[in-house]
């Protein structure tokens, strides 16, 4: 009989590449898995329940339609009992007031997710909980070790004690403490699993961020240059990701002026879409400067494989950016398009160590204008750098990095858990 796992997430599962990897892995090797997600109330074609395959479907979370009717029914109350009860009824009447302002909705809504996410992963009966991330972590504790004496593998997508947004102390406690109830822990690479080592006294299972295997030469199913209208003499400087702080968009824009020709074009959507394109048009960029929206993951390398170049910028703002080594380095290198990055251990490793592209200080718009302008003024450097690309795609890629990633399931499996509980204690401790 095949092993159920329960898979958490904290958003819309719409472009979550390195989650739905995980659970493609997970059902090809036999297992059932039921994912978790948020539902987004704004898109109205999106599904609450999807059956991906077989063995796999997502369930999301209808946190806006349970708010709002358990706020009615708090209000209808109110309304019938407030005769009989006045004095008692303002002081409820007051604390009803309150949870209609913004930051206690907001409260509400991630309350509701929270209790709703534990309800879905107690509905069935799983051998796994697969929390991503902190902030489902606490969610997959209560279901696996509070009411199920089940497996809970902890992957973590990025450093929680370290990242923008998330200052607070508090997340180094929560985490933690939480660790303790977790049966593996999991890291995107050496550098973070090191600086786990260093906080917790114990060295988390590695599984790198490397894309499917895929070959996309010779399609044509993408034209950016005719989608956007840009010359074909022009190459395009390709940025694809989440288009927010610390990503070193703002950098980009004023290194544009400098690069000798081409268009740079952003793909993605985020916090500071707005800001970045108001600094496009106050610097009258337009014509050198185009965005798009995030467009679906299996259209994405169609895509990539239109650029010249692309770039990978993160600025050293928190631990958790000098330590990456995000989708986007390496879906540049499954398209053969060479990259220029930040000089961080991990993007410095690819990039130096396979030959595929040029470091520099992300911090600086004249280091990558000059790093833009090398290439563009050498075209035999380039496609030297694109055609250690093809090479480097053979290492670097989910069909071989996933064999670990099923490793750590099959381990779990037979390991006792008296010998786990002894071993993370004497590591914790």
């Amino acid at each position: 009989m095949s092993k159920k796992v329960a898979v958490f997430v904290w958003n819309h599962f719409t472009n979550d590449a390195r989650v739905s990897r995980e659970c493609m892995a997970l059902q090809e090797a036999g297992y059932h898995v039921d994912l978790i997600a948020i539902h987004d109330p704004e898109q109205e074609n999106q599904s609450f329940f999807e059956q991906v395959t077989e063995r796999f479907t997502i369930r999301r979370v209808n946190y806006a339609k349970q708010s709002k009717i358990i706020l009615l029914i708090f209000w209808m109350l109110f309304l019938i009992l407030l005769p009989f009860f006045p004095r008692f009824m303002l002081i409820i009447g007051a604390i009803l007031t309150i949870l209609m302002l913004p930051k206690a909705q907001m409260l509400v809504r991630r309350s509701m997710i929270f209790s709703l996410m534990i309800y879905y992963g107690l509905r069935k009966k799983y051998d796994f909980y697969h929390a991503n991330d902190l902030n489902t972590l606490p969610q997959a504790i209560l279901c696996a070790k509070v009411f199920r004496r089940k497996k809970l593998i902890y992957d973590s997508h990025e450093i929680q004690t370290s990242r923008t947004g998330y200052n607070s102390p508090l997340y180094g406690i929560c985490e933690r403490f939480f660790l303790r109830f977790t049966d593996v822990c999991i890291h995107e690479n050496q550098t973070r699993a090191a600086y786990i080592q260093d906080k917790y006294h114990f060295y988390p299972k590695v599984v790198h961020n490397y894309p499917n295997r895929q070959f996309i030469e010779g399609s044509d199913r993408i034209d950016l240059h005719q989608v956007l209208h840009i010359s074909k003499d022009e190459p395009i400087l390709l940025y694809q990701g989440g288009v927010q702080v610390g990503r070193g968009l703002d950098k980009l824009i004023q290194a544009v002026p400098m690069f000798q020709k081409g268009v740079v074009v952003i793909i993605g959507d985020g916090r500071i879409k707005l800001e970045l394109e108001k600094q496009v048009l106050d610097a009258e960029l337009g014509q050198k400067i185009r965005f798009l929206p995030k467009v679906p993951l299996q259209d994405l390398l169609y895509y990539t494989k239109n650029a010249y170049l692309g770039f990978q910028l993160l600025n050293n703002v928190c631990f958790n950016h000098y330590s990456a080594s995000s989708n986007k380095l390496f879906e540049y290198v499954m398209s053969g398009v060479p990259v220029i990055g930040s000089d961080f251990p991990e993007i410095r490793r690819i990039i130096k160590g396979e030959e595929v592209g040029v470091v520099v200080d992300s911090h600086s718009p004249t280091s990558i204008a000059a790093a833009v302008n090398e290439l563009l003024a050498n075209p035999a450097l380039r496609e030297r750098y694109s055609q250690n690309c093809y090479r480097a795609r053979e290492i670097y890629n989910w069909e071989h990095e996933k064999k670990l990633f099923l490793e750590i399931y099959s381990e779990l499996e037979n390991e006792s858990d008296f010998e786990r509980k002894k071993q993370k204690f004497q590591k914790m401790t």
